[in-house]
């Protein structure tokens, strides 16, 4: 049945593609959709429509992950899963315009070989968990962005669901269905040389949810009553903070429904020197702020960049009433387990030469408690991240040693995009983290006789030593199949 389905897809995908030589959109490396037709102006309501842009898109992701001694909690799997999705953005009048998005998944797994579905590790959002235990659905559909904005010069206004890109949201589209926010945000280019940005993001919907959720809250029984996993209701990323639950929240006179409130800017003014500045508040709870200074030195035929990152992190409450660890309340190990006040310290050396970059990462998260940010902008970006590494608990440093060859603002890349990097974790034994070596080899590439079809393959490796329990090392390998049309 798989194979047939399989098959199918394929000459589905063969059979809409067209004559086209560049596509009409294109995908960044991380997953980020680029809008590229013009949008027109015009002067009437009907034209609105008849002058818009419609964007498809065709998906296949497959997942291999394999433990080297599985057991009762960590077992290998394979999963696959096909996709689309069809966004249409309308002209503009009068400064007024408005996009509308649909996305689709299904995923094929056998049940038989995954005890859990809990288990799932990367292939988790090509369906939602909820559904599946709660009526055995494999199929996800939602609306990603459903907005409509007003143009006013350089400045930007956008009310209803969107994507929304910033230092601590991500639309981290590198599934089948992308993170969205349910708010209002303003973008501004006024201010020469610089970039600024305010949001008001009320409620979340993460990749494998259909339905919007708190920005800030782990389900349980009392939030969704007389369901099976009731904490996959709510925010459930992985970086989420396990004890900030419903019931947690109501007891301690918190909110359950706060927002999520992002400013952050961008400034060049400077010759060779980029600022940028990023802060979130969830009122009553929780806030951070970041701050990042990169300095460009250029030579003959090359440029050296040396970076600094500072982030802290400040306790409105959430600590007492979630803990200083974002999984385990009460975790001992911590200066004050009560507290959520945290601090990261990061530095890189960014070398260019032609189309190849290396860059040397450090980073630090200080030992007080660990960082709170689970709406896909990961902390450690551009310094020690790595595909699926977590790796901002506290009294966690990292190294990293990155090679990029073939990047490109397109997001289009008729030459391969390629990406390899060496990271060493050196987690606290005390915090239940273990040290370890994390491999990773990626590559993108647009086929060269079609440009929208485009290929992504990724594929890590985690090795895990000085162990202060047994812990199996693993492989992730993912490869991604996108058509744009």
């Amino acid at each position: 049945m798989f194979k047939l389905l399989l098959l199918l897809t394929i000459y589905f995908t063969v059979t809409l593609l067209s004559a086209q030589e560049v596509p009409t959109s294109a995908l960044k490396n991380n997953g980020q959709h680029i809008y590229t037709q013009i949008q027109k102006d015009v002067d009437n309501f009907d034209s609105l429509f008849k002058e818009g842009n419609f964007y498809g898109r065709l998906r296949n992701n497959n997942f291999y992950f394999a433990y080297n001694t599985p057991d009762t909690n960590h077992e290998s799997q394979l999963v696959s899963a096909v996709g689309a999705s069809v966004i249409f953005q309308s002209a503009k009048l009068k400064g007024f315009d408005f996009t509308l998005g649909l996305y689709g998944s299904q995923s094929f797994f056998d049940e038989n070989k995954i005890d859990s579905i809990s288990h799932l590790k990367p292939s988790k959002d090509t369906l939602s968990r909820y559904k599946y235990v709660n009526g055995g659905s494999r199929s996800l559909y939602a609306f990603g962005q459903a907005n409509i904005s007003y143009t006013y010069e350089k400045t930007k206004f956008i009310l209803g669901r969107q994507l929304v890109e910033t230092f601590y949201t991500k639309s981290n589209d590198t599934k089948m269905i992308p993170n969205a926010f349910d708010g209002f945000v303003i973008m501004s280019n006024a201010i020469t040389n610089s970039s600024l940005q305010f949001a008001y993001l009320a409620k979340q919907k993460l990749r494998d949810h259909e339905d919007s959720h708190s920005v800030l809250m782990y389900g349980d029984a009392n939030s969704s009553a007389g369901v099976n996993n009731p904490e996959w209701t709510q925010n459930d990323d992985s970086a989420m903070h396990r004890g900030l639950t419903y019931t947690a929240l109501k007891a301690a006179g918190k909110p359950t429904d706060a927002p999520l409130i992002i400013l952050e800017g961008e400034n060049k003014s400077l010759e060779n020197i980029k600022l940028n500045f990023s802060s979130y508040l969830v009122p009553e709870l929780l806030s951070q702020v970041m701050g990042e200074l990169n300095y460009k030195m250029k030579f003959d035929g090359f440029s050296v960049t040396p970076g600094f990152r500072y982030i802290q992190q400040f306790d409105h409450g959430a600590g007492a009433i979630g803990g200083a660890s974002i999984y385990v309340k009460g975790l001992s190990g911590y200066k004050d387990s009560s507290s959520l006040n945290a601090q990261m310290i990061a530095a890189r050396v960014v070398t260019k030469l032609n189309d190849y970059k290396i860059n040397l990462g450090y980073t630090n998260i200080l030992d007080k408690a660990d960082l709170v940010t689970p709406w896909r902008g990961f902390p450690t970006s551009g310094y020690t991240r790595s595909m699926g590494m977590y790796n901002w608990r506290a009294n966690t440093k990292s190294y990293r040693l990155e090679l990029v060859k073939g990047a490109n603002k397109t997001g289009i890349y008729t030459k391969p995009f390629i990406q390899t990097s060496i990271l060493y974790i050196d987690g606290d034994k005390n915090k239940l983290e273990t040290d370890s070596m994390f491999y990773y080899f990626g590559i993108i590439q647009n086929i060269h006789a079609l440009q929208a079809l485009q290929y992504k393959f990724r594929f890590g490796y985690r090795d895990f030593i000085h162990d202060y329990a047994p812990i199996s090392s693993y492989i992730d390998s993912r490869l991604e199949f996108n058509y744009l049309f």
